[in-house]
């Protein structure tokens, strides 16, 4: 009877051991890497996610996880995934010549489905690293980082907080969250998904085919584009170059140079400092333009319609649809264009 109890008690042990692994959250490899000069990083995978992160040398490390298809409905135990890895998977994690490479790899293209694991990476490194870093349909995390970094994903989302790089970043579908980043040279891509953007400055690609543009607090050269969707900015300085094939154009405590457009949708724009140019473009909707009293500027208006507040001290010719001339002895060109739409200059 004791002998009896005793299996039944260590069973249930065993059975509760493996119902609390999560591989979610637990990883099935941990490697400490505090010894090794990594300057650079190759690191591929099928599915799952890769972050890195700059830390302390005495804290580096890479953590592999392996997280079963269909998850929920099949929660292997940690035993059951590491002997699925060794025989369906080649998993190569290994540092030569300062390098750190992370691939996962599916040993037999026709394999399974049934038996298929979604590797992901969380790497901590010192931040001065180089990356190339490809997933086919994860997110792909970078933070606390300086070297130059070239990543991409087919599906996932690019998530970027405190970067001091040159950046290269795709996704075909996911969305880009940019933040406390600067870079000299930074093109970030999404196919469909939105691109936020706070807190940066430097020389900012950003492009998507479908999402919208969220853009807060950048200062440089910044050029922000979308096929599709709305474009919303606040509080910009230096230049911006943002143009949109059909939504709508919201712009707020601008201090720039500005360039922006629309096909479709309505702009409205509140400048706060004129760079060297103002030019707005819409090919039927309406165009709100506030513009800094007392300041030098050349207007170029152009719509079916155009009504402005009184412009004191203004040298040029002013009609219902056109307005053209020197306010305040001129200074910055701005140039309107609204097609067949209205324009209301308000000067505050």
């Amino acid at each position: 009877m004791k002998k009896t109890f005793f299996f039944l008690l260590l069973a249930s042990l065993v059975i509760s051991a493996n119902a609390q692994f999560d591989a979610q959250k637990t990883p099935v490899i941990t490697k400490s890497l505090s010894s090794e000069n990594i300057k650079s990083i190759l690191s591929e995978t099928a599915g799952g996610n890769i972050s890195v992160t700059g830390v302390n040398a005495s804290e580096a490390k890479i953590e592999v996880y392996a997280v079963p298809n269909n998850y929920r409905k099949n929660n292997l135990s940690e035993g059951e995934i590491k002997e699925r890895m060794e025989s369906e998977y080649k998993l190569t994690i290994e540092v030569s010549n300062n390098k750190l490479t992370a691939i996962a790899k599916q040993k037999d293209k026709k394999m399974d489905w049934r038996k298929a694991l979604s590797f992901s990476f969380k790497i901590y490194v010192p931040g001065n690293v180089e990356t190339n870093l490809s997933t086919s349909g994860g997110n792909i995390d970078l933070a606390n980082l300086t070297g130059d970094q070239d990543f991409s994903t087919s599906g996932g989302n690019l998530n970027i907080d405190n970067v001091d790089a040159k950046m290269d970043g795709t996704t075909s579908g996911g969305n880009i969250n940019l933040k406390d980043s600067k870079s000299d040279d930074a093109k970030l891509t999404t196919s469909g998904g939105n691109i936020n953007a706070k807190n940066c400055e430097g020389k900012l690609g950003l492009s998507t085919s479908g999402g919208s543009l969220h853009l807060k607090n950048l200062k440089g050269d910044i050029k922000a584009t979308t096929s599709g969707g709305n474009i919303e900015a606040s509080n910009v300085s230096g230049e911006l170059v943002t143009h949109t094939s059909g939504g709508n154009i919201h712009l707020d405590e601008l201090y720039c140079s500005l360039e922006t457009s629309t096909s479709g949708g309505n702009i409205d724009v509140s400048m706060k400092e004129p760079g060297k140019y103002v030019r707005i473009s819409n090919s039927g909707g309406s165009i709100d333009l506030e513009l800094p009293k007392g300041k030098g500027l050349d207007l170029e208006l152009s719509a079916d319609k155009i009504s402005t507040d009184k412009l004191e001290n203004f040298n040029g010719k002013m009609d219902d649809d056109k307005v053209e001339g020197k306010l305040n002895g001129g200074g910055s060109l701005v140039k309107v264009n609204a097609g067949s739409g209205r324009i209301n200059l308000r000067l505050k």
